[in-house]
C-alpha cells in the first residue's frame, strides 16, 4: 500500500485513516574529545523528549488497533505507557521532584537537571553550558519552554512532528578543520616548472637575438668594406677619365689650337718691313702687354735709333716700343700699353716627331696657320744656341711668329727657312728667349 508522510508524522493512504509512527531514536553522542573540555559528557540513555503529550485523535484500543500496531492499553514489560490523548512521542513518567519532560532524576546528564534560582535560567548543573536547562526565560530553542521556534524541542504548542532535533554544531572550544594542503603542495612543482620553462624561452630568445645582432654586425662590416671598395674603384675610374681627357686634350687638333692662339698673334710693322709678333706671359705692372718677335724684323728701326713699331690686327693699329734685343739669338722684346691675353710658354723641351702649328702673317697675310712636325735640332752658325728644325710651311712675313705644340703652348719662335728648298724651317727655342728676358 502506497503511503505518504506529512510534517505532523502521519502516514496517509487513500482512505484518509492514519496511525501513529514513533519518532526516530535520538542521535548517539560521540565520545568526548580533548577539545571538548567545556562540554561535560552525558549518558547515552538520557531521554530528550518533551514534557507533555501531544494532542491528537483517539488512540487505538486492543480491539480496534490495526494489525501490527500496538494498542495503548497493552504495553509490554519495560515499555512506558503510551499517551492517552494523542499520537505524540512516548512520555516517560518523571521521578519525584523532576520537572515535566526531563525523565528520571537519577543519572541525568549534567546540565539537564531542574531549574533553580540561577539568574541565567539555564539549569543548575555545575559546568553545564548555557541553553541546556528547561527553565523558562532561556533563549528560544534551548529547552522545552513554550514559544521555542519550530523544530527545537517538543513542547506543547509547537507544530506537530517537530521532535528533538539532533545537534550537529561544533563542540565548544573546538577549532574548525584546516583545508587540505595537498593541492598547494602539488601546485608548487608546477609553478617551478613553468618558471623554468619561461626562463629557458627567454634564454633562447636572447641567444637568437645575440646571433642576429652578430650577423647584422658582420653584414654591416661587409657593406662598409664594399662601399670603400666601390669608392676606390670610382676614384680610380675618375682618375682614368681625367687622364683620358688630358690625353685627348694633348691630341693634335689644329683647329682648337688656332682658335686659342690667333687672338694673341699680330702683324708687326717696323718702318718698311713687316713680320709677326705674339703676346706672351703676364701683363706688365702698368697693365700693358709683353711681346716677342725676331730682331731682324725691327733691326732697321732699332739700329736707326728708333724704338717705336706698330701692331696691326683687323685694320687696327696699336703702338709698341722696342724694350730690348738679343742679336745672337735673333730675339726682340716689345711692349704695348694695350692689354692682350698672353700665350703660355712650354716648360718641357719639344721632341722630334711632335706635331706643331705655326701662326703668322706671311707676305703680310695675317692669321695664317700651317702645320707640321718637329724634324730635328740643329746648330747653325747664325744662331748662338741650337735651333728647332720643322717642316711646316713658312714664308717671308712668318718671322717672329709662334710655334705651338698640341697643348697650345709656345715651343719656339719661327725665324728662318732654307733658300731654294721647301719644308725646312728654323725656330729659336722659347726656353732661350724666356731665359734672356724673364717675361714668360
Amino acid at each position: 500500500m502506497n503511503t505518504e508522510t506529512d510534517s505532523a508524522g502521519y502516514d496517509r493512504d487513500g482512505g484518509g485513516q492514519g496511525w501513529y509512527s514513533p519518532p526516530p531514536p535520538p542521535p548517539i553522542p560521540r565520545p568526548a574529545q580533548p577539545g571538548d573540555a567545556r562540554i561535560p559528557a552525558y549518558p547515552a540513555a538520557a531521554p530528550a523528549f518533551g514534557p507533555g503529550p501531544v494532542p491528537g485523535p483517539a488512540p487505538y484500543t486492543a480491539a480496534s488497533a490495526p494489525p501490527g500496531h500496538p494498542a495503548t492499553d497493552s504495553a509490554g514489560p519495560g515499555v512506558p505507557a503510551q499517551s492517552t490523548t494523542g499520537y505524540g512521542p512516548p512520555s516517560f513518567a518523571p521521578s519525584a521532584g523532576a520537572p515535566p519532560g526531563f525523565g528520571p532524576a537519577v543519572a541525568e546528564p549534567p546540565g539537564f537537571g531542574p531549574a533553580s534560582a540561577d539568574p541565567s535560567g539555564f539549569g543548575s548543573a555545575v559546568g553545564a553550558p548555557p541553553g541546556f536547562g528547561p527553565a523558562g526565560g532561556g533563549p528560544p530553542g534551548f529547552g522545552p519552554a513554550g514559544g521555542a521556534p519550530p523544530g527545537f524541542g517538543s513542547a506543547a504548542g509547537g507544530p506537530p512532528g517537530f521532535g528533538p532535533a539532533p545537534v550537529h554544531s561544533l563542540p565548544f572550544g573546538a577549532a574548525p578543520a584546516e583545508p587540505p594542503r595537498g593541492r598547494v603542495r602539488k601546485s608548487r612543482p608546477l609553478l617551478v616548472t613553468a618558471i623554468a620553462v619561461l626562463l629557458a624561452v627567454v634564454g633562447v630568445q636572447a641567444f637568437v637575438l645575440l646571433r642576429v645582432e652578430q650577423g647584422l654586425d658582420k653584414a654591416y662590416g661587409r657593406l662598409d668594406q664594399a662601399e670603400k671598395d666601390a669608392q676606390e674603384r670610382a676614384q680610380a675610374l675618375q682618375e682614368r677619365v681625367t687622364e683620358l681627357e688630358n690625353s685627348l686634350g694633348r691630341q693634335f687638333n689644329p683647329e682648337a689650337i688656332a682658335s686659342a692662339v690667333v687672338p694673341s698673334v699680330f702683324r708687326v710693322r717696323a718702318g718698311r718691313v713687316t713680320g709677326t709678333a705674339f703676346a706672351v706671359g703676364k701683363n706688365t705692372a702698368s697693365g700693358g702687354t709683353n711681346l716677342f718677335t725676331n730682331y731682324h724684323v725691327v733691326e732697321g728701326v732699332y739700329t736707326g735709333g728708333g724704338r717705336q713699331v706698330f701692331l696691326e690686327r683687323q685694320d687696327k693699329r696699336f703702338p709698341a716700343r722696342i724694350v730690348a734685343v738679343d742679336k745672337g739669338n735673333d730675339v726682340a722684346h716689345l711692349q704695348t700699353t694695350s692689354k692682350f691675353a698672353g700665350l703660355t710658354a712650354a716648360r718641357t723641351p719639344v721632341k722630334a716627331g711632335q706635331q706643331i702649328v705655326v701662326v703668322g702673317a706671311p707676305l703680310g697675310l695675317e692669321d695664317t696657320v700651317t702645320t707640321g712636325v718637329v724634324s730635328a735640332f740643329r746648330d747653325i752658325d747664325d744662331f748662338a744656341s741650337k735651333v728647332i728644325q720643322f717642316d711646316a710651311s713658312i714664308n717671308p712675313g712668318n718671322s717672329g711668329g709662334p710655334v705651338i705644340n698640341s697643348a697650345k703652348q709656345v715651343v719656339g719662335i719661327a725665324s728662318a727657312k732654307a733658300r731654294d728648298a721647301e719644308g725646312i724651317g728654323l725656330a729659336v727655342s722659347i726656353a732661350t728667349a724666356c731665359g734672356k728676358f724673364k717675361i714668360c
